[in-house]
């Protein structure tokens, strides 16, 4: 089970990863250029939104069953980036996006909708960037 976990959530943040920026380059482009929220866009965020807490769900599984995950070896750089930085990282970016998507279902005008999505949606995408374990950051991490 473990095996099949960790390819699932090594693959599907290709498409978190994605949507995030696609998401990002959207709202950005749209509340630059003043045009409305459409229906296309809203599907488009709430996916977005979607991915990620399915990314989180099996992140949280893969903290309770990884051996990478332990506390008591914290002084060794792979077992504090899998236990803290990531696990940390990842529940910011997370939380962000999800303050954001909320936040900007709330907003009345179409321009504070497409900001609020581009700029808490842009945060959480670098802290994303910043915690995914990259294969030239962490020794055995792989691509997929």
């Amino acid at each position: 089970m473990y095996p099949g976990l960790v390819h699932a959530h090594s693959g599907l943040r290709w498409i978190a990863l994605i949507l995030l920026i696609v998401a990002v380059i959207t709202a950005i482009a749209k509340w630059q250029g003043r045009s409305g929220y459409t229906d296309g866009n809203r599907k488009l965020y709430l996916f977005t939104l979607i991915s990620v807490h399915t990314q989180l769900l099996i992140g949280l599984l893969l903290f309770f069953i990884s051996p990478k995950v332990n506390f008591s070896m914290m002084g060794e750089k792979i077992y504090r980036f899998y236990t803290a930085e990531h696990t940390v990282g990842m529940l910011i970016a997370i939380v962000l996006i999800t303050i954001g998507y909320s936040k900007s279902k709330r907003a009345d005008d179409a321009t504070t909708k497409q900001r609020l999505i581009g700029v808490f949606y842009g945060i959480g995408l670098l802290l994303i960037l910043a915690s995914i374990p990259w294969p030239f950051r962490i020794p055995g991490a792989g691509w997929f």
